[in-house]
């Protein structure tokens, strides 16, 4: 299994807006990919902006490409991030998951 993290931050106005699209276009676009086992958007206010983990886990590097294209290393970004993020960072992290449990 593997792990992919993105970073992105907004403006702290458009923090709540910003979490609503999100939960609208991009949790929908993660879950309808082949392999993707599971997303999870973490968020964190600080100050004048708010920062936001896309933390999700894939059955391979294929169900990755899938998703975000040949470069799976490029952050992939939707048109509309435009109107919230402050930058746009070029790319994301991958990690192997080596352990985990449930409840």
């Amino acid at each position: 299994m593997i792990a992919r993290m993105w970073h992105g931050i907004t403006a702290a106005a458009k923090g709540d807006a910003y979490a609503d699209f999100l939960r609208a276009r991009a949790i929908p676009d993660y879950r309808g990919t082949p392999g993707n086992l599971s997303v999870h958007i973490l968020r964190r206010d600080e100050g004048g902006t708010t920062h936001f983990i896309t933390l999700t886990f894939w059955e391979s590097l294929d169900a990755i490409r899938a998703f975000a294209g040949e470069q799976v290393e490029r952050a992939k970004y939707y048109p509309e991030d435009k109107n919230f993020l402050l930058e746009f960072e070029p790319s994301v992290q991958h990690w192997e998951v080596v352990g985990s449990a449930k409840p």
